[in-house]
C-alpha cells in the first residue's frame, strides 16, 4: 500500500512540477510584457468565466468520481450522462459570462476579447467532467496528464503569442484558449477505450449526478468566491492597475497550496471508494501535518525574499505587489487546514459541510472589502482576505473534528507514529531497511 502510495505521489508531484513551472513562466510573460494594467485587464475579464466554470461544473466531476468509484451505474451509463450535462451546462456558462462582461465589468472591451474569455468554457468544462472518471477510477497518471497538458499548452502559446507575436492582452488569452481547447482531444481518445462517446439522457442517472453534483458545485462556488470576490470588488472600487499588482501577488503565493494540492487528488480518489472512512480519516490529518510543515518552512523563505522574488519575475512596475504577497502569505498558510481537510469531506460524499465556513467567511470577505479596497487599494483587498482565510481555517477545522469525531489536538499534534512513518519513507527512498527499535 505504502509502494501504492508513494507511486502516485511521485506521479502527482512531476504533474504539479510542470503545473507550477508552466504557471510561473506565463505569469512571467504576462507581467513582463502587458504591464500592471495589462495583467489587469486579463484578471477583470477571467474573473467571471473562471467563476461559471465553477458554477457550470456542477460538481459533476466530483458526482462522477463519487459514482465510479461507488460502482453505482455502468461506466458507460455515467460517462453518457456526463456529456449529456455537459452540452446544456456550457451554453448557459457561455451566455451568462458573456453578459456579466458586457454588462457588469468596469471598463469596455473589445468584443474580440470578451469572446476569448468566455469560449474555452465548452472545452474546459468537457476537461473538468471527464476527469471525473479517471478520477474514480484511481487513475492518477491519466488524470494528472488532465492538469498539466494545458497549463504547459498555455505557457507555450501565451510566449508565442505575447512575446514572439506581440498580440497583447488577446494574446494572452488566446494562448489560454488553445491550451484548453486541445486537451479535450486527448481525453475523448483515451475515454473511447472503456466507453462510446455519446451524450444518455437518462433521468435517473442525472438526477442522481445533479443531485450530488449541485450541493459539490455550490460549496466549489461559495469556496471559489472567497479567492475571486477581491479581483471583483478590486476591479469595481480601485484601479486597473491596482488590480494588476494584486493579481500577481496572488499568482506567486497561491502555488504554496501546491503542497495539499500534491496530495488532495490521492486523497479524495481513495476516499471515495474507501471501506474505513475513519482510517483515510486518520491519514489525512497525518498528511495536514506534514504539509503544513513544508508550508511553513515555505512561507518563510517567501516572505524573506519576496522583494527578489517579485523584482525578477516581474520587474520593478510590480513593487506594489511585495507588501500584498506579504499580507497573504499567513492567510494562505492557515487556509492548507481547509485545503487538505475539505478533500476527505468531500470523498465521503459531504461537500455541504465546507459551507459552514465558507459561507460566512466570504460574507467577512465581501464586508472588508468594500471597506478597505476604496482607501488603501491592493493592500486593502489582501488583508481583506486574511482575515477571511483565517476565520475559514479556524471553522473548518472545528467543523471537521466534529464531523469525524476526533478532537482537534489530535488533529493537530504530532505523534509517535507520525515520527516511525517519515522514517519509515525517508528509509524507502534512500533504498534501506527500516530497523526496529528494541
Amino acid at each position: 500500500m505504502k509502494a501504492s502510495f508513494l507511486k502516485e505521489l511521485y506521479s502527482v508531484f512531476v504533474s504539479r512540477v510542470a503545473v507550477i513551472a508552466a504557471g510561473i513562466g506565463g505569469a512571467v510573460v504576462t507581467a513582463r510584457y502587458l504591464g500592471p494594467e495589462g495583467n489587469g485587464v486579463i484578471a477583470a475579464l477571467m474573473v467571471y468565466p473562471s467563476l461559471f466554470m465553477t458554477v457550470g461544473s456542477l460538481g459533476i466531476r466530483q458526482a462522477a468520481a463519487y459514482f465510479v468509484g461507488q460502482q453505482k451505474y455502468e461506466l458507460q451509463d455515467i460517462y453518457g450522462a456526463v456529456l449529456a450535462i455537459w452540452l446544456v451546462t456550457s451554453v448557459f456558462c457561455v451566455a451568462s459570462s458573456y453578459l456579466l462582461i458586457k454588462f457588469f465589468t468596469k471598463g469596455i472591451y473589445s468584443e474580440t476579447l470578451i469572446l476569448l474569455a468566455v469560449i474555452a468554457i465548452p472545452f474546459s468544462l468537457y476537461s473538468t467532467y471527464s476527469s471525473g472518471i479517471f478520477l474514480g477510477k484511481q487513475d492518477i497518471k491519466e488524470f494528472n496528464k488532465i492538469n498539466w497538458i494545458p497549463a504547459v499548452l498555455n505557457f507555450a502559446f501565451t510566449f508565442i503569442l505575447v512575446a514572439i507575436v506581440p498580440l497583447g492582452v488577446a494574446g494572452s488569452m488566446l494562448g489560454t484558449f488553445i491550451g484548453a481547447a486541445i486537451l479535450p482531444f486527448f481525453i475523448a481518445n483515451k475515454i473511447r477505450k472503456v466507453a462510446v462517446i455519446k451524450p444518455v439522457f437518462n433521468g435517473v442517472i442525472i438526477k442522481g449526478m445533479l443531485s450530488l453534483g449541485i450541493v459539490y458545485a455550490i460549496s466549489l462556488l461559495v469556496t471559489a468566491l472567497n479567492y475571486k470576490v477581491d479581483i471583483i470588488l478590486l476591479n469595481k472600487y480601485s484601479t486597473i492597475s491596482e488590480l494588476g499588482i494584486y493579481s500577481k501577488s496572488v499568482n506567486i503565493v497561491q502555488y504554496l497550496w501546491e503542497v495539499p494540492t500534491l496530495v488532495s487528488t490521492i486523497v479524495f480518489s481513495r476516499s471515495v471508494g474507501a471501506k474505513d472512512p475513519q482510517e483515510i480519516s486518520r491519514k489525512v490529518c497525518r498528511l495536514l501535518r506534514f504539509s503544513s510543515v513544508i508550508i511553513i518552512f515555505a512561507s518563510i523563505l517567501m516572505f524573506l525574499l519576496s522583494p527578489l522574488i517579485i523584482k525578477v519575475l516581474f520587474g520593478a512596475k510590480f513593487a506594489g505587489s511585495v507588501s500584498v504577497l506579504n499580507i497573504l502569505l499567513p492567510g494562505v498558510l492557515l487556509l492548507t487546514v481547509f485545503k487538505v481537510l475539505n478533500m476527505d469531506i468531500a470523498g465521503k460524499g459531504k461537500p455541504w459541510l465546507s459551507m459552514k465556513a465558507m459561507v460566512p467567511a466570504v460574507i467577512i470577505n465581501i464586508l472588508l472589502n468594500i471597506l478597505w479596497v476604496p482607501g488603501h487599494g491592493a493592500n486593502g483587498s489582501a488583508a481583506a482576505s486574511l482575515v477571511s482565510y483565517t476565520f475559514a481555517s479556524l471553522m473548518f477545522l472545528y467543523v471537521y473534528s466534529k464531523e469525524v469525531k476526533m478532537p482537534i489536538k489530535d488533529i493537530l499534534k504530532f505523534t509517535s507514529e507520525d515520527k516511525e512513518f517519515a522514517r519509515s519513507y525517508i528509509l524507502k527512498f534512500t533504498g534501506k531497511t527500516v530497523k526496529h527499535d528494541s
